[in-house]
């Protein structure tokens, strides 16, 4: 019945949700360039079938066998904050546009005369990285289609019983606020989430990390070598041209500005902005490989510490789904239905390194950009804004079993062949974690004022 209902209520909210997301959706075309921005890729590039109805589910993606009568008992959900404005420390756009204005030679092309006459700078320091009214829409949308996938686990009498945790900064909050909007449907309804930094910011406090990677200017070397190697230089250069301005003018900085103005005109305002035009396929690749670069030298797999920074997270989870899969008597409280914990792209890139995931044979340096076209490690579909990790836990005839879904799509844990394999053999594949993985020897014993341990 309480499924039912859920369907119920899920078919009448559905034209409000969808009414909500026209606004956004007016734009007459998507840009070439839209699937390759990185942390700031919308969510809808990685799940185009959105752009057509943003309540659509694919209840296939959910792979327990059939033959043993599974049925989801908890979901873990950790999720990104949704689309957002440009943070402080990422405005540059006034300088950029002050300088087209100023030394730009005039265009011939209409969106050449656009950027240098007609565009506005809308950007202003006071936005500093706070939530989108389609960032909130994305949270609400996603809630709803979780609800339509787990109508058991997201019923109406199981709210209340849901764990919710968020980071502090302000657009964790609102993206964890307009996901209980999303949940409970009613106007009514009080926000009940915890403030939990140490699990959703943890990179913050882990010593080794900010010592021997956030303020260690050689843990970025790959970063710093391409930045300046041959394909940035060859796309600055191109840019300047199509700019008008001289070649020394555009820096490499002025350059990615130019590429975040069409992202965020596309993000927030769902505009294809004069900027996009800039820039071809093949450019928006190597700049994308950039960003690639910097946060996998700086957030995943590049260097150890930055896996292992995430230990709190990754020991919370296995705790969570611990509990809700171990027997219990009739007597004993059911467990927590879901377990929903909000961050940033910062708190899944370490987790998703830590459990094994997008770990290329071949790390990206500086020097193979030709050779990474069919890398794994792409974060633009791994975290764009609204990107969620989540795990399912069945219970099932020959016991619990354990599925992970990237961004609503099924994902494998490394080495074991099921989409959905038992629980107790997930455990044994993490068990050097499950049993180690100590934060405080971790980050402690790292710092000191040592370069990063590097895993490749």
């Amino acid at each position: 019945p309480s499924a039912h209902r859920t369907a119920l209520v899920l078919t009448a909210l559905s034209f409000s949700l969808r009414c909500c997301w026209s606004s956004f959706s007016s734009a007459p075309e998507i840009p070439l360039i839209a699937p390759y921005f990185g942390t700031k890729t919308r969510y809808e590039e990685v799940n185009p079938q959105l752009l057509r109805d943003v309540l659509f589910v694919d209840r296939s993606v959910l792979k327990a066998p059939a033959s043993e009568g599974c049925s989801p008992v908890h979901l873990t959900a950790v999720i990104r904050h949704g689309s957002r404005y440009p943070t402080v420390k990422n405005i540059r756009i006034q300088r950029l546009s002050e300088l087209v204005r100023r030394e730009a030679s005039r265009g011939s092309e209409r969106w050449q005369q656009d950027i240098q006459s007609r565009w506005e700078n809308w950007f202003s320091e006071d936005m500093d990285g706070q939530l989108v009214t389609k960032g909130k829409a994305e949270l609400r949308q996603l809630a709803a289609r979780l609800s339509a996938l787990f109508p058991a686990l997201l019923a109406e009498e199981n709210l209340r019983r849901i764990s919710l945790r968020s980071s502090s900064k302000h657009r964790c909050v609102s993206s964890v606020e307009a996901l209980q909007e999303g949940l409970w449907r009613t106007a009514d309804m009080q926000y009940r989430h915890v403030i939990d930094d140490q699990l959703l910011r943890f990179f913050e406090r882990c010593r080794g990390y900010v010592e021997g990677v956030e303020n260690n200017r050689t843990a970025l070397q790959e970063v710093e070598r391409f930045k300046h190697g041959e394909e940035m230089e060859a796309l600055r250069r191109r840019t300047a041209r199509r700019l008008g301005l001289h070649q020394q003018r555009l820096t490499t900085d002025l350059l990615e500005a130019a590429f975040f103005i069409c992202s965020y005109e596309l993000s927030i305002r769902s505009v294809h902005s004069p900027w996009c035009f800039l820039f071809s396929e093949e450019d928006a690749k190597v700049l994308e490989y950039q960003a690639d670069l910097k946060q996998y030298w700086k957030r995943s797999h590049g260097h150890m510490i930055s896996s292992l920074s995430s230990c709190p997270l990754f020991h919370h989870i296995f705790r969570t789904l611990d509990r809700a899969g171990r027997p219990r008597r009739s007597t004993e409280e059911l467990p927590e239905p879901a377990s929903i914990l909000v961050g940033h792209a910062e708190t899944l890139l370490p987790l998703l390194s830590l459990l094994g995931l997008h770990k290329d044979q071949t790390p990206p340096t500086a020097s193979n950009y030709r050779t990474q076209h069919g890398r794994s490690f792409r974060t633009s579909h791994m975290v764009p804004y609204a990107a969620n990790l989540l795990f399912v836990l069945y219970d099932c005839q020959r016991g619990p079993r354990l599925q992970l879904l990237l961004n609503e799509s099924p994902v494998r844990f490394p080495g074991l062949k099921d989409d959905a394999p038992l629980y107790r053999d997930v455990r044994a594949t993490y068990r050097h974690l499950l049993d180690g993985c100590d934060f405080d020897r971790e980050c402690e014993g790292r710092a000191a004022g040592r370069g990063p341990s590097t895993e490749l």
